[in-house]
């Protein structure tokens, strides 16, 4: 049987402990999860719930100004005005649509979404350290941090070196860790994605996650988006159980993000059921549970306008992401 993991942080030892992961136990219990089934107003809340907790996002080579101001715009009023015209008719008393929780873009343009979105409380989030490879070491990974921190992000998503984790140099991917939370500071939540489409198996996946708990992430992200499998229930499930254990060693609240795959409103409201059962109400919060999602939005926007109309509204209504 594998032993703990031992690492130095700062002249300390810190252990790490090898929990093993039961597979077959890990996807039976997050299939239970796709078989709930909530309706009327627990839906309505649960699809306004996922938009609060949204980071929307977009990570491509073609990114453009004019791209990412469409993007802001969309996160402080995500629904067409004659879709929203039409629910409060339908219903007016109900809440309004709410803005997403944050805008996820590369490090170039953050000052195009600061500008965009100034004085509206949504968070600016920046991809930092070679994503999505992380296959660059060193002084230019924390570069990108400082570059994007300056720009104005006030969060930062770093994604780890796979490769060097995967040959077992922990250490250092810890290393890189603690030295991009030491740049983020208390005041830059800093996100670590684990790109767990890579790390093979699920005991890789609770192994990362502590790591980058014990150095210092305020969050543990599933992906990149740009790997094949990204965010799936089951994984999911093993690193909420991390978190939820290292809370209970530690004190210590850390966040959850899925990214990448969860394009429909029916999967994200599995993903809140399966959150609000392991881990309790205190993680049912934008502070504590994002989505990383590019397509997920309009879907929700549909659903919602199913809910209180009656009826689907036409595609060619919502821009495409």
């Amino acid at each position: 049987m594998p032993s703990d993991l031992i690492l130095s942080s700062h002249s300390k030892k810190l252990i790490i402990p090898f929990m093993p992961v039961d597979q077959v136990g890990a996807e039976e219990r997050a299939s239970f999860f796709t078989k709930r089934s909530i309706k009327k107003q627990s839906k309505l809340d649960a699809l306004y719930t996922v938009i609060k907790m949204m980071d929307l996002t977009t990570l491509e080579g073609s990114d453009t100004e004019g791209k990412v101001k469409q993007l802001c715009a969309k996160a402080m009023h995500p629904a067409p005005h004659a879709i929203t015209n039409e629910i409060y008719q339908s219903n007016p008393t109900l809440e309004q649509i709410p803005p997403v929780a944050a805008v996820c873009v590369y490090p170039a343009l953050v000052p195009t979404a600061k500008r965009a979105l100034a004085g509206t409380g949504i968070h600016i989030a920046s991809v930092a350290t070679s994503f999505p490879s992380g296959q660059i070491t060193g002084d230019l990974r924390f570069e990108d941090v400082k570059q994007a921190i300056k720009a104005g992000a006030d969060e930062i998503d770093m994604v780890i070196n796979r490769g060097a984790f995967l040959q077992g140099k922990y250490q250092l991917v810890f290393d890189e860790i603690l030295k991009t939370k030491e740049i983020c500071g208390d005041s830059i939540h800093l996100k670590v994605i684990l790109e767990t489409g890579e790390l093979q198996t699920y005991d890789n996946v609770r192994l990362a996650s502590w790591l980058a708990m014990e150095a210092g992430a305020d969050f543990i992200k599933t992906s990149t988006g740009k790997v094949t499998p990204a965010a799936t229930m089951p994984v999911t499930l093993v690193m909420l159980q991390a978190i939820l254990d290292y809370y209970d060693e530690t004190g210590r609240q850390i966040g959850m993000k899925p990214a990448g795959g969860i394009r429909t409103a029916k999967q994200a409201i599995h993903y809140l059921c399966m959150v609000n059962e392991v881990m309790g109400e205190k993680w049912m919060s934008p502070d504590w549970f994002r989505f990383g999602a590019s397509t997920l939005l309009n879907d929700v926007l549909k659903q919602i306008y199913k809910q209180v109309t009656g009826r689907y509204y036409y595609d060619y209504a919502f821009s495409l992401d």
